[in-house]
């Protein structure tokens, strides 16, 4: 990438290429539990480049305001939960859920000029969505599949990354690493441990990627040797602009991440696991309360940083790392991949990058950002903004080796929520 290209990636403020193009997306804000209690505590959440207040008002609707105050600049979260609004604490001006002012005790008629932002909002998942584009436009509802199944099905966590998320997004992209950064966490690991899809992973190192551009992002296809007569393939989904599906492993849940912009040089990894068929299980569903799999432990309670962290450099064990019991001397399949993706820095260099074959799928994904954000800009439309072309899955299969790949896929990966989960 050029020095441009590399600007429009990772600018998302308001008023930026990628900023304007995001806010066309339904972004995911909070955890619906973050904000259970009608007339409850706001929540500050910073998305995009903006400082926000989440709230659920009387009537129980979430909603999502700018966090200050248009009198004088006053932050709202010290303000009022009450009656379908958040009142300033300082001079008493009230705002309802869409941002507008309803009341401004020493001067009602200039209630009119008051207003401030405020974002349409919806839940799924057990996450509120909000819309924070142009009036009118937004886009049909999210349906990657754990956004559509009841919540006993789905377990749902965020942490806090201390980079872009174009990097911390190309990680989840980037399948090739898992050879090697996570290839002593697999065994022990509650949510990958005995499954033979691990062993073509630590035994083949050298991916080879069959990728195909889709109308909602990218399937990248993973080869490895698997049996005499077969590869193992593992097939993971890009969706636009910043969900990944990770390939699953025997018969644990699937899992996936998105990747939310908090500004420029952090963001928000979101993780989830869910069952199609079934309930979580009260033991699975307790290790990802405890940060197995993909999922982390916190620094302290209802903290989003995780335990190890940059802080403390990330608790890496030298001893660990030279006994073969953590690749990187660091334990925990997330922080091996965030210790690793903040350690390029906020955001990158990318002209000093020297990409390698196995970076095709995010060089692809590169592209395909890049040309949305310059078609925006130009007029054109952003691509998949219907939820419907989300209902994919991730995959791990042994095929023969003559059998292509991307066409098993197309057979039995499209509209795969309605077909059975393809795993080892």
């Amino acid at each position: 990438m050029n020095k441009d290209m590399s600007e429009t990636l990772t600018r998302v403020g308001p008023g930026t290429r990628m900023g304007d193009l995001l806010r066309r997306y339904w972004v995911p804000a909070v955890m619906s539990s973050e904000i259970d209690e009608a007339d409850g505590p706001q929540v500050r959440v910073q998305l995009l480049g903006e400082k926000l207040l989440a709230f659920r008002n009387t009537d129980g609707k979430a909603c999502l305001i700018s966090e200050f105050c248009s009198h004088r600049g006053v932050s709202l979260y010290f303000g009022r939960n009450e009656e379908n609004g958040i009142r300033c604490a300082y001079h008493g001006v009230k705002f309802d859920g869409d941002g507008k002012c309803v009341d401004v005790p020493s001067s009602p008629q200039s209630c009119a000029r008051m207003h401030i932002k405020g974002y349409p909002c919806i839940e799924r998942g057990g996450i509120v969505w909000a819309y924070m584009g142009p009036e009118g436009q937004q886009p049909s509802l999210p349906e990657v599949e754990w956004a559509t199944l009841p919540p006993e099905r789905v377990f749902v966590s965020k942490r806090l990354q201390y980079s872009s998320y174009l990097q911390a997004m190309e990680g989840g992209i980037d399948t090739a690493h898992v050879s090697y950064v996570h290839s002593f966490e697999v065994d022990g690991d509650p949510m990958h441990q005995g499954v033979k899809a691990l062993d073509y992973i630590k035994a083949d190192g050298n991916v080879v990627f069959e990728i195909e551009k889709q109308t909602f992002g990218l399937s990248l296809c993973g080869r490895r040797n698997g049996e005499p007569d077969s590869y193992y393939w593992r097939i993971t989904q890009w969706l636009f602009p910043w969900f990944t599906l990770i390939a699953p492993f025997g018969d644990h849940a699937l899992g996936g991440h998105i990747w939310v912009p908090i500004d420029d040089e952090n963001c928000w990894a979101w993780s989830i696991n869910w069952r199609p068929d079934r309930a979580l299980g009260a033991e699975e569903r307790a290790a990802m309360q405890a940060g197995k799999g993909v999922h982390v432990d916190y620094e302290a309670p209802g903290s989003f940083v995780p335990r190890a962290n940059r802080s403390n450099d990330y608790l890496m064990d030298r001893v660990a790392q030279r006994e073969k019991r953590a690749y990187s001397g660091i334990f925990g399949f997330a922080a091996q991949d965030y210790s690793l993706q903040e350690s390029m820095g906020p955001i990158q260099d990318h002209e000093a990058e020297r990409l390698l074959p196995t970076d095709k799928g995010i060089v692809m994904a590169r592209r395909m950002l890049h040309e949305a954000a310059l078609g925006l800009e130009k007029g054109e439309a952003p691509p998949a903004l219907d939820g419907s072309e989300q209902r994919v899955r991730p995959a791990g299969v042994l095929l023969p080796k003559d059998q292509d790949p991307l066409a098993w896929m197309r057979e039995n990966l499209a509209d795969a929520t309605t077909k059975p989960v393809f795993s080892l």
